[in-house]
This record gives C-alpha cells, structure tokens and sequence, in this order.
C-alpha cells in the first residue's frame, strides 16, 4: 500500500503526533500488520483478514477478554498494559474501522523491547508453555458463552475433515493427483477425528476460552529477560477445548523443524521440547484443568497436528484462499511436514502419555 492508501484508516484515529513511517510488520499467515510510528511512539495497525466475516464480534471478543484479563492482571500485581494487548478505538470509539472498500481495520498498542520467536529450545517452549497455560487460569471464571464464534467449528476436526473431503472431490485446481499419499494419509486417520468431538458431546471435556492459535510466536518475550510476558493474536479467542490449545503449541513448537521445511527428513517431533511445553502449560495452569483434560492432552497434540496439515492441504487443492503464501508449494510442504509429525507422534504416543502423568502429578 502507498501511504496516500493508509490516508482514510490513519484519519479514523487520533494520535499523539505526525505519522513518520508505515511498515510492513511481522510473519502472519493471515492478517496484513503494519507498524505506524509517530515520533517515538509505535503502534501496530491490522488490515483483518476477511476470512474473519463477523469483525464487530472478534473485536467485541478481544475487547472483553483483554479487560478481563487486565483486571486480573492488576490484581495479582502485574503490569496489565505490558501482560495483555490494548485495543486503541477510533476517534470515534469504535473498536475498529470500516475503509471505503469494505475492509476492516484495528490499531493496538506496540509493546516495545519484546521479542517474539519462530523456532523453539527447551527454555523458549517451557516459557510459552507457562504463558499459556496461565492464559487459560486467568480466564477459567470468563462466561465463554458469551464470546462470538468467529469462526463457526474452528477446531471440529470431524468438520475439517468433511471440508477436506469437499476440496479432494471438487478439485477445483486439478492439483488431487499429485497428492495421492497425502489424502490417503489423512482419510486413513478419519476415526481419529472424532475422538475429542466424542468426549465433549460426552460431557467429558468442558467448553473454555481458549485462544485456539497457540503457536511459539503469539506469545511475546521480554527482550532482556526472555520471560513470557504477553499472548497476542487474539482474534480466535472462541469457547474451545483446553486441550486443543495445548496441541497445536505441539504441532508448532514441539519440533525444529521450519513450518515449510522441504526435507523431511529434518522433520521430528521432539519429545524433550514436548516435556518442556508440558511442564511450562501444567504449572502455568496451577491445576485448574480436569483429570479427562489431563487425559485427553496427548490426544490435543496429535488431532491438532492432523487438523492442521488437512487444512494447509484443503487450502492447497482450493488454490491457496486462506494462507499467505510466499510460493505455489508452500502450502503442500506445510501439509508434509504436519503429516510427518502426526506419524511421529504416533510411535511416541505412550511416551507422551507418560511424560504428561508425571508433569501433572508434581
């Protein structure tokens, strides 16, 4: 965009002084992040995705669960402008703006010396682990109920899977034949996919906040210290499954692999970074999970990691619709390296199993 562009978004705000620099910002897959600089203050400026379609329900999502956790924050003495996100409304008080195409935009405040990390080690992951796992004490007495499902069946893997199978039939972009083991390997696992769908319509899993996109890079890190200060990229805040956040922080982090990363033969799912993660999640949630949530955990890595190379493969025989890519193969290497995890996971699951026992009961 040129800055004669952003010219209508930036009138919509009020700032403390002269916009100097507007810059591309960030790693996203799904959002386009700018950051705005005025003299020596800094904001981040978000076109939403429209794969959002309800924006006025995300914003009132990340509006009211930031306030909650400020106040908790505060309680416990924390810095609550350092330890969640601040949403800046409009000069009118909107909690975002509409630009004359249609899109829909938000300005937040720029947590400055914080760092935010691609790969993991052992100290990273545990830290993140913490994080989130305090994000989901925090915000145990939040009414989940009255959050917007933003995105309806976000992680119904039973629905990605159906969405999967619509992709492989239509081929629309004639791409099926050549990924023949791919959707083999994923309609080989369609049993697995109602596993944790089963256990909630069983009562056995309760309905949580949950972020629902716990990877290493949404948690932000002190600069100096490497404390876990902050999770952002709020915008699939939803009622979830605890268990679903803790397993795509696996399918993620648990690896050192790239996300992309073409030889798969550098591709292992680590069960030292899956211990750390463990330990950080379980300690981070000070026992506020339940004996079926401990239980199903090693479940949330697995389904996490399959959902997700189904839906990278989905967005690859649809044309590449929802992730940005930066080459036609992206999406398919990112599927591969999904998958491979999924079989590693698989020969280690009782390890896992393990590994979550004896964090839990410490």
């Amino acid at each position: 965009m040129t800055n004669h562009e952003f010219t209508p978004v930036l009138a919509a705000y009020t700032w403390p002084g002269p916009v100097t620099d507007i810059r591309p910002y960030g790693q996203g897959h799904i959002n386009t992040t700018f950051c705005v600089s005025c003299g020596d203050a800094r904001f981040i400026l978000q076109k939403i995705s429209p794969a959002f379609r309800d924006p006025q329900g995300l914003m009132e999502n990340i509006a009211g669960v930031t306030a909650f956790l400020k106040k908790k924050l505060a309680h416990r003495g924390q810095d609550p402008m350092r330890r969640t996100l601040t949403v800046i409304p409009t000069g009118s008080g909107k909690l975002f703006y509409t630009d004359p195409q249609g899109a829909a935009w938000r300005l937040l405040a720029f947590l400055e010396d914080t760092v935010c990390h691609q790969v993991s080690d052992p100290v990273l992951f545990e830290a993140a682990g913490r994080a989130f796992g305090d994000f989901q004490f925090l915000l145990q007495d939040y009414p989940a109920h009255t959050l917007h499902e933003t995105l309806p069946r976000f992680h119904d893997t039973q629905d990605r899977l159906r969405l999967f199978k619509e992709a492989v039939a239509a081929d629309i972009c004639g791409r099926a034949a050549m990924v023949q083991w791919e959707i083999a390997f994923a309609l080989d696992r369609e049993a697995d996919c109602s596993v944790l769908m089963d256990a909630l319509r069983a009562g056995k899993l309760p309905l949580r906040v949950t972020h629902n996109d716990t990877k290493l890079n949404n948690v932000l890190m002190d600069a100096a210290t490497g404390e876990a200060l902050c999770v952002v990229d709020l915008d699939t805040v939803m009622p979830g499954l605890s268990v679903n956040d803790f397993g795509d922080a696996i399918r993620f982090g648990a690896t050192y692999a790239a996300e992309d990363e073409p030889d798969l033969s550098k591709v292992n799912f680590d069960l030292t970074l899956f211990a750390a993660f463990t330990r950080g999640f379980l300690a981070g949630t000070q026992g506020c999970l339940t004996d079926e949530e401990l239980r199903y955990l090693s479940w949330g890595a697995k389904l996490m990691t399959l959902e997700c190379g189904m839906r990278f493969l989905t967005d690859f025989l649809q044309g590449d619709t929802y992730y940005h890519i930066q080459d036609p193969l992206q999406n398919l290497r990112r599927c591969r390296t999904q998958f491979k995890l999924v079989q590693d996971m698989e020969r280690q699951f009782d390890a896992m199993s393990a590994v979550i026992a004896g964090e839990s009961s410490n």
